[in-house]
């Protein structure tokens, strides 16, 4: 098992780290066109858990039918919250997917570690695990928090998920702790982070500049626009 030693040194073999948490709507935007750079490029990135604390810079609240029924947030946050799903919202549904805000802020830790799992049992599956874990949790219909529900989805994605339930208790765990307490001391934030090349890109909208770093660096660095369906993938418009 990775330990993860430095948050800005992908494992050998791979170009670029790719840091995701299951209950960022960011992250879920971006995993579309991830996966299609990396069948662009024919690689494969080092793809690890970020699991964010954000009542620590957004408050907290939780919802009941539609209602809050318990906030510490301050107007300020609200909005920021509002924002942050309507700005998702409008980008997931353009891939095909539902989007609903969440009623409480979830313990990812679970299915964040079952990343870890994956990568370690069954790397060419990643792809599958998070489409059997991104869209059914936010249409408000996967219990993230629940082992069993984590190890179902990693089964739905064809890997072997016997053992799951010691791993992420024990050791999985405390992969996943060492890393999150590495993340912030070296200007690690929030997600999708890309770091390539010593960079760290924090944004989905950093790809272009993620695929000219991996590409030689022919040219200009690229704006940071892009359109999903282009031809090829991720290049920037022009």
């Amino acid at each position: 098992m990775q330990h993860y030693e430095s948050p800005l040194i992908a494992t050998a073999g791979q170009p670029a780290i790719v840091y995701i948490d299951i209950k960022s709507p960011y992250a879920f935007v971006a995993l579309k066109p991830i996966f299609a750079l990396e069948r662009e490029l024919g690689v494969q990135f080092d793809w690890r858990p970020l699991t964010l604390d954000i009542p620590s810079y957004l408050g907290s609240a939780k919802k009941k039918a539609g209602k809050v029924v318990e906030s510490n947030r301050s107007a300020s946050q609200w909005s920021g919250v509002k924002y942050a799903y309507r700005d998702a919202r409008r980008y997931i549904e353009r891939q095909g997917y539902i989007l609903k805000g969440t009623e409480k802020i979830w313990d990812s830790s679970i299915a964040n570690i079952g990343i870890l799992w994956v990568v370690e049992h069954a790397r060419d599956k990643l792809e599958a695990y998070l489409e059997a874990v991104y869209p059914p949790f936010w249409r408000r219909e996967l219990d993230i928090e629940d082992v069993a529900v984590v190890a179902a989805c990693i089964t739905a994605a064809g890997v072997d998920a016997d053992g799951f339930e010691a791993f992420q208790a024990g050791i999985g765990k405390a992969v996943h702790d060492q890393l999150q307490g590495q993340l912030h001391s070296n200007n690690i934030y929030g997600v999708p982070t890309y770091v390539v090349d010593g960079q760290i890109l924090f944004g989905r909208e950093h790809l272009p500049l993620v695929r000219w770093h991996l590409t030689g660096k022919q040219g200009d660095a690229p704006d940071i626009c892009y359109e999903l369906n282009s031809e090829p993938y991720l290049k920037p418009n022009t």
